[in-house]
Order: C-alpha cells, then sequence, then structure tokens
C-alpha cells in the first residue's frame, strides 16, 4: 500500500474523530432537552391519530345531511314555551338525536295520525335521554302550554324530552317553512283551517337535518308520518315508514 493511500486513511480518520468530538454531545444535549424527537415517538403519535380518525369513520352512519346551495342544513336557533310553561330552545336539544313534527291540537284529520305515529316511536326508545321529539304547533292561539298539556296526557305522552311548542306564530310559521322546509300555513278553505306536511324531519345530535338515501343515492330527506297501519304494518304492527324511521334514530343514537 502507497504512502499516498495511508494519508488518505489517515485523513478520514482524523476528520470522523473531530466531527464526534464537536457535535455528538451537542445532538446528545438537544435530545434530552426535547428539541429532537426520535423517530419511533412520531409514529407513535401518527398511529394514535390514525385510530382516531378511523375509530371515528366507524362510529359515522351511512344516513345523508340534507344540503342546501351545498352546505349541510343545520337547524336554526329557536325558542319557545312548551306544555310545562318551560322555555325550550334548539341547545336543549343539542347532544340527542330527535323528532320534529309541526301539528295543531284541533286538527281533524293528519295530526292525529302522525301523534300516534310518534307515541310508538316514542316507545321503542323508551328510557334513553339521548332522544327527544319536538311537536311544534301552528296554531298557538288556541295551543296554549295549558292546551298542550292535556294533548300530551291525552296521547300518554311519557318521554321527558318530548316537548310540545307554542309561541310567536309568525317565528313558528318561518321555523317550519325556511328552519325545517316542512311546508306550513293558514287556508281557512282546508278542513281544520291550516295545511301543513305531514312528514316528520329526523335531526342529529349536532342539530343537522339527516336520512337516509334512495335507491339512486339521493336523500330521502323526510319521514311520512301519514302512514297509517292499512298501508303497510311490520311485524309488531307497527307502519313500515315508522319502522325505517326508528332504524335511523338507532343509527344516529350510535354516533
Amino acid at each position: 500500500m502507497s504512502k499516498k493511500t495511508n494519508y488518505s486513511y489517515v485523513g478520514i480518520t482524523f476528520i470522523i474523530l473531530v466531527f464526534g468530538i464537536i457535535f455528538i454531545p451537542k445532538i446528545i444535549d438537544r435530545v434530552s432537552e426535547g428539541d429532537i424527537i426520535r423517530d419511533e415517538s412520531r409514529s407513535k403519535d401518527v398511529s394514535t391519530s390514525d385510530l382516531k380518525t378511523k375509530t371515528a369513520k366507524k362510529n359515522k352512519s351511512d344516513l345523508a345531511y340534507l344540503e342546501i346551495n351545498g352546505a349541510p342544513k343545520k337547524v336554526p336557533a329557536f325558542s319557545f314555551t312548551n306544555q310545562n310553561g318551560e322555555t325550550i330552545t334548539n341547545d336543549d336539544y343539542i347532544g340527542k338525536v330527535y323528532v320534529v313534527e309541526f301539528f295543531f291540537t284541533t286538527c281533524p284529520t293528519i295530526c292525529p295520525i302522525m301523534s300516534r305515529n310518534l307515541v310508538a316511536v316514542q316507545n321503542q326508545f323508551n328510557g334513553l335521554k339521548d332522544f327527544g321529539i319536538a311537536s311544534f304547533t301552528i296554531s298557538p292561539e288556541i295551543d296554549t302550554p295549558e292546551v298542550l298539556k292535556a294533548y300530551a296526557e291525552k296521547y300518554n305522552v311519557t318521554n321527558p324530552n318530548w316537548h310540545f311548542l307554542t309561541g310567536n306564530e309568525i317565528e313558528i310559521y318561518k321555523l317550519a317553512n325556511e328552519g325545517f322546509n316542512l311546508y306550513t300555513a293558514k287556508d281557512p278553505n282546508v278542513e281544520g283551517g291550516f295545511e301543513h306536511s305531514g312528514n316528520f324531519a329526523l335531526i342529529d345530535k349536532e342539530g343537522y337535518i339527516r336520512s337516509r338515501t334512495d335507491d339512486f343515492g339521493n336523500p330521502k330527506i323526510f319521514y311520512n308520518g301519514l302512514i297509517s297501519e292499512e298501508a303497510g304494518v311490520d311485524e309488531d304492527g307497527i307502519p313500515q315508514e315508522i319502522t325505517i324511521l326508528k332504524e335511523d334514530i338507532a343509527k344516529l343514537l350510535k354516533e
């Protein structure tokens, strides 16, 4: 081996030695002070984050959001008086899955069917603190808290989160037509003097309107509250449309 080669090895060895003396102590100090995080620590953090993401996706149901102009439709703020004279707002339903209807106690046609169907829903989820129902009267002049309380007793309402709500007429109609997209109007030419949707809206724990999709992937949006037993019932004698609603409520309760 030539002298030139020996000099090269000596030079390289000298450089490595200098690097170790100068830089290794500094690296050790930075690690001990937390400036440098070891790879396994970062890998652990990423894995935990991924796990949380996967869990959230797993708990999310396949129910769609009602979208307006490309954005999920959220229930607007409201404040009304219930059958017990208490002020109930949309905040009282946060953290709860709930069903919404618009009705009036003197309704001679569709409201009794809707009320019976909602009682069946109530009984399915009896005792659950995170389930509720909101029934807004469209005849607030007649439907005072006292009248609503008697109506609730007539239908054997037992869920403490089932509120029959009354208040300012203009605000109620705005909430129905714009807030929930459920048609409501006065009409002296129809029986009972009011026209209103017989549909139910389903709201998730965060206040968004949800529903399942049809065979084409489009949101169902609302649930028909007028389906009677004559239109087909399940094995328990409950209208099939209400059975669908109960299934979707159960999905949202697990989210």
